[in-house]
């Protein structure tokens, strides 16, 4: 389960700006956000147990991010979505190419964004067709883009409302870090337990054994310079590591 908050060209400083938060069991191996040994123009963190990536973007704004859809029983997939984002970081295809080449019927369900540079475009295998988006700001979770889950119109809210500040940080890792839960009145229905529902209505989520693992900030300015900060998390919550890598203009 993630969350994902990209501003698209409504910043006039900065065209791409993302905020995320990873969940995923604390067992799972991962390297946490680097440049990738074997491509090293590629930032991102790293599943160790399937080799893909859930977020990651490139030396000239290649961006991609990966979240599943939450549909507990379904059959698992026949391959890794965290492939998705690795094989697009790693090609010069554009956004809209890449995401009608993929045979969405060998992932389980998965949101995908994608951006070359020139656009930004959503699909999943959950939806009929891709979508090229137009400027705004888009939140992303474990259903489809923009579905109206407390916490994505929360995130979504507050993200719009740090741009302004830029290049300050704050406000991003604060949206990032809120640790409320929902009243169950509000939480969405998505067939798991009501325990799981409550824990993961949070933004920032954290058990003994599942939470989040990793929030991250990344943001291009108008130059095409690149920043990635990104706060790594072990079990409850607790703060492993803080990176932050930029690029030249």
């Amino acid at each position: 389960m993630c969350l994902i908050v990209v501003g698209w060209r409504v910043h006039p400083d900065y065209p791409l700006v993302v905020a995320a938060n990873r969940d995923e069991f604390y067992a799972r191996p991962t390297a946490a956000m680097a440049r990738w040994p074997d491509v090293p123009q590629v930032i991102g963190g790293l599943d160790l147990e399937a080799g893909g990536t859930w977020l990651g973007i490139t030396d000239i704004g290649r961006f991609a991010a990966v979240t599943n859809v939450r549909e507990p029983g379904m059959t698992k997939g026949l391959r890794s979505r965290g492939a998705l984002t690795r094989n697009f970081l790693t090609t010069t295809v554009a956004a809209s190419e890449y995401a009608s080449q993929i045979d969405y019927a060998q992932y389980s369900g998965f949101n995908l964004l994608l951006s070359d540079n020139d656009s930004l475009v959503y699909c999943s295998n959950r939806e009929d067709e891709p979508r090229t988006l137009a400027p705004g700001v888009y939140g992303l979770s474990n259903q489809l883009l923009d579905s109206p889950w407390p916490k994505l119109l929360q995130a979504r809210e507050r993200f719009a409302e740090a741009l302004p500040g830029l290049p300050d940080e704050s406000a991003f890792f604060d949206l990032l870090s809120d640790q409320s839960i929902v009243a169950d009145k509000n939480l969405p229905s998505t067939g798991v337990p009501i325990e799981w529902e409550r824990l993961l209505s949070a933004i920032f989520v954290k058990s003994e054994t599942y939470g989040t693992r990793a929030s991250t900030l990344v943001w291009q300015d108008a130059g095409g310079k690149i920043t990635v900060h990104e706060n790594s998390f072990g079990p409850n919550g607790q703060p492993l590591q803080s990176s932050v890598i930029s690029t030249s203009e």
